[in-house]
C-alpha cells in the first residue's frame, strides 16, 4: 500500500458500510454526498462494461456504476429490490454512483488497526480495496473512491 493511500486510509475514521453480495464494503464517509433509491438510467453506448449508464441528479448529469461488476463479483444471487441503493461518491469535484445490494450502518475505525488487503487475493489494476478493517466477527473491505471512480484514468473523467 502506498503512503498516500494509507495516509487517506488513516485519516478517515468514519465510513458508511454496504452490502454487495455476501461482502461488506465501506467509503470513507466524507467522499460519500447522499445515498439515493435506484432508478431510471440512460445507457452509454460505448461505456465501460461496469458503468450501468447516466442519471439526472437536481441538474447534474451522473455516472452509476454496477457495484458487482466493477469489484469482479458474481451477478448472482441477484440483491432484492427493496434494499438496492445508488451510493453517490465524490471525489475531487466529480460524483459518481455505485449500485450496491443494501446500505448498512455507519462504522467508526477509532482505535481498530486498518490491515492492508489479504494476500492471495486476485491482484487487478486499479484495484480498489485499499484495506481491511475486523468488525463483529468478519471484516469490511474498505474502498478508496479515487481508484473506485478511476479518477486517476485520463485525467478529469470520473467512471
Amino acid at each position: 500500500m502506498n503512503a498516500t493511500v494509507a495516509d487517506s486510509i488513516a485519516g478517515s475514521r468514519h465510513w458508511l458500510s454496504f452490502r454487495i453480495g455476501a461482502q461488506l464494503y465501506a467509503a470513507p464517509l466524507d467522499e460519500v454526498s447522499e445515498v439515493i433509491r435506484d432508478g431510471e438510467l440512460t445507457p452509454v453506448p460505448g461505456a465501460a462494461p461496469d458503468l450501468l449508464g447516466v442519471r439526472h441528479l437536481r441538474g447534474r448529469i451522473v455516472p452509476v456504476m454496477d457495484g458487482r461488476r466493477r469489484l469482479g463479483l458474481p451477478a448472482l444471487p441477484a440483491a432484492d429490490p427493496a434494499t438496492v441503493r445508488v451510493v453517490m461518491l465524490a471525489h475531487a469535484g466529480q460524483r459518481v454512483g455505485l449500485r450496491v445490494d443494501a446500505v448498512g450502518e455507519l462504522l467508526c475505525s477509532d482505535g481498530i488497526e486498518i490491515a492492508p488487503p489479504p494476500p492471495g487475493r486476485v491482484s487487478r489494476a486499479g484495484d480498489p480495496v485499499s484495506g481491511v478493517l475486523a468488525w463483529q466477527g468478519g471484516f469490511v473491505a474498505l474502498l478508496d473512491v479515487r481508484r473506485l471512480c478511476r479518477a486517476d484514468e485520463g485525467g478529469s473523467h470520473v467512471a
